[in-house]
Order: C-alpha cells, then structure tokens, then sequence
C-alpha cells in the first residue's frame, strides 16, 4: 500500500508542478526558446507537495524553481551540438532535489529524393557507389525514406562520489536493410569526470566541423562513423584547450586477393585503433575552435602460403574545425590524410581498401595511401533561414600501381541547401547534391540529386 502511494503522490506531483515547472522557464532570461519543461516527481507526503500554510507553500515553489533551474543547466551544459546531433528535448523528469533526472526525446524526418541525369545506387548521396558506367537503369530514381527518424533517451544524475555522470542512448531505423526500418542502437554509452565507457561517435571525428545536410551521408571527406570505446577528455583553461584519447574497437575493411587466388584470409583483430586529439577553441561560448586529430591502428590478417599471421600499421592525421566568422557566418572544415583508415573517410567506409595485394609482389599486401578535405559555409539570413553549401573530395592513391583498373580513384560532392524553421520544433528543407567518382583507368560517371525534408523533434 505504501508503495502505492508514493507512485501515486509521484504522479500527482507531476501534474501539481507543471504549472510552475513551465512559468520558471519562461520567466529566466538564460532559459531560450528550446528549453524544455521541467516535470518535478517527488516521493514525499502530499502535504509537502500541496502544503497548507502560505509561507511553507513559498519556501516549496522558491526551492522547486531553483530545482528547476538546475535541471535545466544540467541539460544545457550537457547538450552536444554538431552533425547528426538531436535537439533538446521537450520535458524532462526530474527529483525534487534534483539528484536524478532524465529525458525521453526524439525527432521524426521523413526525407523525398529524386536522381536524374544518372544517380547513386545508395539510399544516402555516396560518390562511392556512382555506377561504372551508368545504363538505362541508373538514370532517374525517386525515393521516400523515414529510417533515420530517432529515438534518445538521456539521464543525469549528481553523484556526491562522481559528480555528474551522463547516460545517453540514441537509435534510429537504420539497423539492416535502409528499407527494411530494423531499430539500430547508435550511441549507448555512460560519461562521468571525462571518461566514456561504451559506444559513441569515433574520437577521430570533429562534430562540429561538418555542416548540416538534409543527406544523411553527408560529405564524403567527413568522417562520422561510430564505434566501442574507452574514451578520456578533459579541458583546460576554462575550456580554452580540450585534449582527449581513446581505445576503440577496430574496423578493418580489406581486399586479401582475388576469389579463390586470395592468399590472405580475414582474422578476428587484436588491437584497439587509438585515436588523439587536441582542441583549441575560442569566442564568447567557445563556438570557434580548430582541432589536431590522430589516429593509429595495427591490423591483422593471415597469410595462407607462410601459414602464420601478419600485421600492417595504419595511421591518419586530420586538422579540422568550425570558424564563427560573424552572427550570421560560419565556416567548416576537415582535411585528412593516412594509410588504411577506411573507417575514417566517409566514402570509403567498407570499400575494402584498407590494404589489397601489392600488385608488384603479389605474395604480399600493402596499406593504402588516401586522403580527403572538405569546406563548407553556412549563411543564417534570419534566426529561423539560413543556406549552406560546401565542396568535398576523397582520393585513393597509387601504391606500387594499383590492384584492379576499377579500383575507385576519386569521388567528389558538392551540395547546396536551405533550411527554414517553421517553429521551433519543426524545419523544412530543401538541397541539390552533385557527385561524381573515377577509377583508377580514368574512367568516371557523376550523379544528380534533389532532396526535401520535413522534421519535427519532441
């Protein structure tokens, strides 16, 4: 019975702060348009929550805002911004005391194509996978695509042992098939004092330094993939300087020989891939910053002919960042460079290309070299209009000639696009894409698209 009671006194205290919950909001100059509504759940007797006497039921709402207040710091200063990242959610549930607290959020985007003039065999805009050569099959193509609606869920509790210690779950529809709308878990991952334990974005990758793209590729230099992970940042000089490291379970995507004259065989990897990075940010809220990324990585395959096992070093660099020209100008930027780091450059991603046969000794296997940059710039013409539009590219290079004559060589992608939000929590969109991709032989197709989008986050 007792336990009854207090889950219903819970729900009563939900529906008796509301109001307060949503008056604080609106009545702070720090808490903006996107602020959530704070939902205090207490577990106390109902004359603490509905109290009686007039100075008890001020000194209630006094602490009950200032728990309110809380909570929402604890969001705002926690919320990460950058590409493929969900917006603030709309309530959040929280202690009294505001000890523990956490929200449900998500956004639903459905997204429209249509390819002309030949197009991507790829529900998202990848160069990669512009066909060699194009037919009467690959001219024109439409398509509708909901998959990458999301679902997020985020707890924050105040430890008096940890501090604040964050955990975050995110998933999309993008499990399986792109059409098949199987649940895949992006992110699952606890943080506390600098230290993730779980799965995130890469350390490799700059989340702040691509720009927004209605196709969920986005650019093909960029390098936004997930991965499992021991991560430690931390920041000095008031957040002036942010350095991080971690160990992440590898990737390797490779090309061991030639069907039944493979020589090597794929085997389970042995070691973690470790990427580093230093950040230097500056402005009035950090919102400029340039970034020095590494990453290095030892990669195992089995040679069939010595019957014993062989590794291959990878390595990568990267400079990137996101420069706040003025209020209404912002400019992004990435430029990459190393052997076998497939998992690293968005459009070589499961290319197989992280080392192949050395076609100069073909009893052995060699990494490969590649690199690839992007620029973009994003113009806001009002709070709720802005356009963008940028250029990207990724090359493959020569190493001891090169394996096959339709090895991919290059691939290019320019985009353009404006984004118009209608309310706060919804925004449309519009984008034309322009691909293109060469082979080692020289020989090269491109690719058309027009994107629309229309997204609302809850």
């Amino acid at each position: 019975m007792k336990t009854l009671r207090l889950v219903f006194v819970s729900l009563l205290a939900v529906v008796g702060t509301s109001t307060i919950a949503t008056l604080s909001a609106q009545g702070h100059h720090h808490h903006d348009k996107y602020s959530p509504t704070v939902y205090l759940i207490s577990v106390k007797e109902t004359d603490t929550i509905y109290p009686n006497n007039e100075a008890t039921m001020q000194q209630t709402i006094t602490a009950s805002n200032a728990a309110i207040d809380q909570t929402i710091l604890d969001y705002n200063e926690t919320h990460r911004q950058g590409f493929q990242q969900t917006e603030k959610p709309m309530f959040i549930f929280s202690t009294k005391d505001n000890k523990f607290s956490f929200a449900i959020g998500g956004f639903i985007n459905l997204r429209a194509s249509y390819g002309f003039n030949d197009v991507v065999n790829n529900i998202d805009f990848v160069p990669y996978d512009i066909p060699i050569p194009g037919n009467y099959a690959t001219k024109q193509r439409i398509g509708m695509d909901a998959s990458t609606s999301r679902l997020f869920l985020k707890a924050i509790a105040n430890s008096n042992t940890l501090g604040r210690v964050i955990v975050f779950m995110d998933a999309d529809f993008r499990g399986g098939n792109a059409y098949s709308y199987t649940p895949r878990v992006r992110s699952a991952y606890v943080w506390f004092k600098g230290l993730t334990l779980g799965r995130d974005v890469t350390t490799f990758c700059d989340l702040s330094a691509a720009p927004t793209t209605i196709d969920f590729q986005g650019p093909n230099a960029y390098n936004f993939n997930f991965a499992t992970m021991i991560r430690y940042e931390f920041s000095l000089w008031q957040n002036h300087l942010k350095m991080g490291v971690a160990a992440e379970l590898p990737n390797v995507s490779a090309t061991y020989g030639n069907g039944a004259n493979n020589l090597f065989a794929a085997i389970p990897q042995r070691m973690p891939d470790f990427p580093v990075y230093a950040q230097f940010a500056w402005g009035e809220n950090r919102q400029s910053h340039i970034r020095a990324s590494a990453v290095f990585r030892n990669m195992y395959a089995y040679d069939l002919a010595r019957d014993k096992n062989t590794s291959l070093f990878g390595w990568g660099v990267q400079a990137s960042g996101r420069i706040n020209v003025a209020n209404f100008l912002n400019i992004f930027f990435n430029g990459v460079y190393g052997e076998g780091i497939t998992p690293y450059i968005q459009d070589l991603t499961g290319s197989g290309l992280d080392f192949t046969p050395n076609p100069l000794k073909p009893t052995s296997i060699q990494t490969m070299p590649m690199y690839g940059w992007q620029a973009a710039a994003q113009v806001n013409i009002t709070p709720r209009l802005s356009l963008s539009g940028g250029y990207s590219a990724v090359n493959v290079q020569r190493k001891n000639r090169y394996y096959t004559e339709d090895q991919y060589k290059q691939g290019q992608y320019v985009f353009g696009n404006v984004f118009y939000h209608i309310t706060p929590r919804m925004k449309v969109a519009a984008e034309y894409l322009y691909g293109t991709r060469k082979d080692m032989n020289g020989v090269k197709n491109h690719a058309n698209r027009v994107n629309v989008m229309a997204q609302y986050n809850f």
